[in-house]
């Protein structure tokens, strides 16, 4: 995938370079020291494989980065003739030198299969992120849509904008979220994914450029490949605040993306949220320089833990159509609800309506109307409640499933959203996806939700299983992790994996 090619500063790469907490209490005494030199390629390659720096970033002068950081220019020059033997960086005489994956890093695959049904009895599927939906209210919701069926069947069918009952219904509910809203502001899709994939079409064009947090979301990764799109990665400082938002400036500023894709709201796969203040300041910033901001807010309404999460949506702050809100029934309610939306101006409704005679046309009648009885009817708090309860069992069974097997791996507990992302330390998070299927466990690794080849010691953890399938996942992944070490888990490495 082609990107904008960045820079780092040699006070920011000082930074970045800051010892971490855990990293210091790690070192033992009398353990041996590594030469100075190591451990700054050390440094630099774990950022790389962590996304936190971007491939195919300029990297700072020898003697400036030897300034910042306080050693020998002697020490720079090594590190980097290190990284450059291991492939994490590349030079060019008179030209500098770049951040860069090594020649046949296993790279996210671009076939991604779902887990057939018939190994559900065998297999332990974490690469999805949606639950099950056992509770009445699915039923009632297609059975109250069925009874309100004739009166649509009588017609074309055809509600390219969606349905009126369905767009009134989301219009009320952004409403009292807030931000008022008028039905004329709303297109009904196939899913947010429809949505995500409308805006994108209509935004960008190929070879133009979209911001992306890093990481992201690995379907709308995928689709900014298949479109043709420059994406420019944005480290996320997940755990530590949410948006770096001198990173955003810069990039809003000199790259100059028509679009900028976003989830502040238990950001997929971290689970971060970002707070009012960045999102005010992110919209002010994608305003002043002409960039379309996507807001994904799937999670939005999963909060698991304590009350509401107590932050506005993105479009709260908006003061002229700079964002554009995605939502969806596929989280909070069920992912065989394949029902999205967009939120934006009534204008850029009418265009996007009018480009989509040649994507799908409309969303299917009856699963609006199933939608629209559950907003209107009070069914979608029911089922949104029974989701936060579940998916809270299942994230804090794994979380004490993990902290049992895997006590070195590093994450950071969610307070809502459905999925968690997890350092895996030493051990390849592609090399442990293709363990963990040879032992029954699928596990998504890191790099799928980075841009080439980044982060390669991470997994995303979904919250989907509970209970003793939760301790036993915990321990096929331990397991996967021996085989890692071992040197017997790196067969098959093209192995495909659905991620949702």
């Amino acid at each position: 995938m082609a990107q904008w090619t960045a820079s780092v500063s040699a006070a920011h790469l000082a930074r970045l370079l800051e010892p971490r907490p855990q990293a210091r209490a790690a070192v033992r005494p009398g353990a041996r020291k590594l030469p100075a030199y190591r451990g700054l390629a050390d440094g630099v390659r774990l950022l790389i494989l962590e996304g936190r720096l971007q491939v195919a970033a300029r990297l700072p002068a020898e003697r400036e980065l030897a300034l910042a950081l306080g050693v020998s220019r002697t020490t720079v020059a090594a590190a980097y003739e290190a990284l450059r033997a291991e492939g994490f960086a590349r030079s060019r005489r008179g030209a500098g030198s770049w951040t860069a994956i090594p020649d046949g890093h296993v790279l996210p695959s671009r076939s991604l299969e779902p887990l057939p049904p018939d190994a559900a009895g065998t297999v332990i599927d974490l690469g999805c992120a949606s639950l099950p939906a056992t509770e009445p209210w699915l039923t009632e919701a297609m059975q109250g849509a069925l009874a309100d069926l004739p009166a649509y069947a009588a017609t074309h069918g055809d509600f390219p904008a969606g349905l009126p009952v369905l767009r009134e219904a989301i219009a009320d509910r952004y409403t009292a979220r807030g931000v008022p809203t008028m039905p004329e502001q709303i297109m009904v899709t196939t899913g947010a994914m429809g949505a995500i994939g409308a805006a994108t079409r209509r935004l960008v064009g190929f070879g133009e450029r979209v911001a992306v947090e890093s990481p992201s979301y690995a379907n709308v990764l995928e689709l900014f490949r298949e479109t043709g799109t420059r994406v420019v990665p944005v480290a996320l400082r997940a755990g530590l605040g949410g948006w770096d938002m001198d990173a955003w400036r810069r990039v809003l500023r000199d790259a100059a993306p028509q679009m900028a894709y976003v989830m502040p709201d238990y950001h997929n796969p971290t689970g971060t949220l970002v707070g009012d203040d960045q999102r005010r300041e992110f919209v002010e910033a994608a305003r002043a320089a002409g960039t379309v901001v996507v807001a994904d807010e799937t999670m939005a309404e999963l909060t698991l833990d304590g009350g509401e999460p107590g932050v506005r949506p993105m479009a709260a702050f908006d003061r002229g159509g700079t964002v554009m809100t995605v939502g969806s029934a596929s989280k909070a309610v069920w992912a065989g609800l394949r029902i999205g939306w967009v939120r934006t101006t009534p204008d850029v409704v009418r265009r996007l309506v009018s480009a989509r005679a040649y994507l799908d046309l409309a969303s299917p009648v009856v699963d609006q109307l199933a939608v629209a009885w559950l907003l209107r009817g009070g069914g979608w708090d029911q089922a949104l409640a029974e989701r936060r309860t579940r998916a809270r069992e299942c994230r804090d069974d794994l979380v004490a499933a993990l902290r049992a097997h895997t006590p070195d791996w590093e994450f950071e507990v969610p307070r809502g959203g459905m999925t968690m992302w997890v350092r895996t330390g030493e051990v390849s998070g592609s090399r442990l996806a293709v363990a963990g299927e040879r032992l029954g466990v699928r596990v998504p690794s890191g790099p799928r939700f980075g841009v080439d080849g980044a982060f390669e010691s991470f997994v995303r953890i979904p919250f989907t299983v509970s209970g003793p399938v939760a301790a036993e996942a915990g321990a096929r992944l331990a397991q996967a992790a021996d085989l890692v070490r071992s040197g017997a888990g790196a067969e098959g490495e093209g192995t495909s994996l659905f991620v949702a």
